[in-house]
């Protein structure tokens, strides 16, 4: 019975390990798509919208996630990155409505990803 008990304990933790890689990465990933938009500036003005629509829709699954109700982590820090979210998702409009912004306002947004990556990789 204790062997099933570790068993069951070590498939969970691979799970967990596993979803906050994942997620670390594709934090990441998006990062690494606004700091090029950002360093290749004004050229990369095709590529501004596609690096901010990917950003946008990992913030929302991040966002309904933290949210859902058997979300394992404390409630304020499920508020904290429901909040970060929320500013994410704000920046993005802005960014959108007037791109010329947009070299000044990644710099935000490619920070937060890389931080909170960090800290999902225990960083």
């Amino acid at each position: 019975m204790h062997q099933q008990g570790a068993l069951a304990y070590q498939q969970t933790a691979n799970v967990v390990a596993s979803s906050r890689e994942r997620e670390s990465a594709l934090l990441m990933k998006a990062a690494a798509g606004l700091q090029k938009v950002k360093d290749e500036w004004p050229g990369s003005f095709d590529g501004l919208k596609p690096a901010l629509t990917f950003n946008r829709k990992l913030w929302t699954i991040l966002m309904a996630s933290v949210m859902k109700d058997d979300n394992p982590l404390p409630s304020d820090v499920r508020q904290n990155v429901a909040n970060i979210g929320m500013f994410i998702l704000n920046q993005t409009r802005e960014i959108l409505l007037e791109p010329y912004k947009a070299p000044h306002m990644i710099d935000g947004l490619v920070q937060i990803n890389r931080q909170l990556a960090a800290g999902l990789r225990g960083v």
